[in-house]
């Protein structure tokens, strides 16, 4: 192997470790705004299911069935 050959080929592994790291950048900000998006919707999710529960204890209290009978009965 002449001493080009041997810089071509370390020139060529230095083009790919600085894509395949360029690609770990790209790759680690996607996850990053999946998981920043994963939290909103958690968030979203658990106040809209606290909010069913608070609705559904309300309209217990305001069943016909557990209300006293009126008094002419």
């Amino acid at each position: 192997m002449t001493p080009s050959d041997e810089s071509n080929r370390i020139g060529d592994l230095e083009v790919q470790v600085a894509h395949q790291t360029r690609l770990l950048d790209e790759l680690n900000e996607i996850v990053r705004a999946q998981w920043t998006e994963i939290d909103k919707l958690t968030r979203s999710v658990t106040l809209l299911a606290d909010r069913l529960v608070s609705i559904e204890a309300n309209n217990k209290k305001g069943t016909a069935g557990e209300e006293p009978p009126p008094p002419h009965y």
